[in-house]
């Protein structure tokens, strides 16, 4: 049986690795190269300028402004939306009360229900969900102000997306409301594959439902919690971000580059101004930054295995 294993294994890994190393590895290299030249995007002549590019990024104000934003993206979205998921998914599975002649330990009534109404902005485009809200925030017609004005509330009328103090945090809020259901999901069917059991002799030994969330709950869901923390980190950097970004704000981007973020800023640079160079300068960035993220992520979120 283990004659010719290794040519085998090298015959099935060669074309997934070809395919990636195509589309994925020889792309960073290419932006990465482009990053060192003065490239336009149109024109296929170019010339090496060296670290212009990076010297310029180094002082570009806007830089540091969407850096900051996507910063706030990356830290603030993965806490909300993860603790948010924790919690319903926690009710969902374990905070029902106990029934007569039930299992002791069981979900609120209607958790099917709950389920598919979390999951449903899965259902939707990130894009139709980003102009249902533009709508919705519309400071004269949106939905949320004519609440306020319905329920007598008239002073209290802000510009959402056109305050550059609050347009920021809104976006923040779509992209919660629009991914909290998919962890829901996700963590719910961690609870359900915890033995029972755990529960019922946590519950036997006196635990509340918070002490039994940060003691059994949370350390055997802990490989799942960390995996949802880097990829929804990876989608607050990138293309989640991008597309509410563009597609709800003024500008986009703004009002005066209040909710500019780094892949929004390269989109820009790239086909706005026909910056090409500098838009992959800007992206080798963008790279760093989520590489640097997941590392962080995986090495503070490193602890012993649980199993069960």
């Amino acid at each position: 049986m283990q004659h010719g294993k290794y040519g085998f294994i090298t015959g099935f890994l060669a074309a997934p690795l070809g395919l990636y190393a195509l589309f994925v590895i020889w792309p960073f290299i290419q932006s990465i190269y482009y990053s060192f030249t003065d490239w336009t995007g149109l024109s296929p002549e170019f010339s090496m300028v060296g670290v212009d590019n990076y010297t310029r990024m180094l002082h570009d104000d806007i830089f540091w402004k969407s850096l900051t934003h996507s910063l706030l993206f990356a830290l603030l979205l993965p806490l909300v939306t993860l603790g948010m998921a924790l919690f319903f998914a926690f009710m969902i599975n374990v905070g029902g009360r106990h029934r007569k002649g039930g299992p002791v330990v069981t979900g609120v009534r209607g958790s099917g229900f709950y389920k598919i109404v979390y999951f449903f902005p899965q259902v939707l485009s990130i894009a139709i969900v980003a102009l249902l809200f533009a709508f919705a925030y519309n400071p004269d017609s949106g939905a949320i102000n004519s609440f306020l004005r319905g329920i007598g509330l008239d002073s209290l009328q802000p510009l959402w997306l056109g305050d550059p103090n609050l347009a920021l945090w809104c976006v923040m809020a779509v992209l919660v409301w629009s991914t909290t259901g998919f962890f829901v999901v996700l963590f719910s069917a961690g609870m359900a594959s915890i033995p029972a059991e755990l529960y019922e002799a946590a519950l036997l030994d006196g635990a509340g439902r918070a002490t039994t969330f940060f003691r059994v709950t949370l350390p055997l869901l802990w490989d799942t919690v960390q995996s949802g923390w880097v990829y929804m980190g990876i989608l607050a950097l990138g293309a989640e971000s991008f597309a509410v970004v563009q597609i709800m704000t003024t500008g986009p981007g703004g009002p005066d580059y209040s909710t500019t973020v780094l892949v929004l800023y390269v989109y820009q640079k790239a086909f706005r101004d026909g910056q090409a160079a500098y838009a992959t300068t800007i992206g080798v960035a963008l790279l760093v930054v989520t590489l640097a993220f997941a590392a962080i992520v995986m090495r503070l979120g490193r602890r012993e295995r649980l199993e069960y």
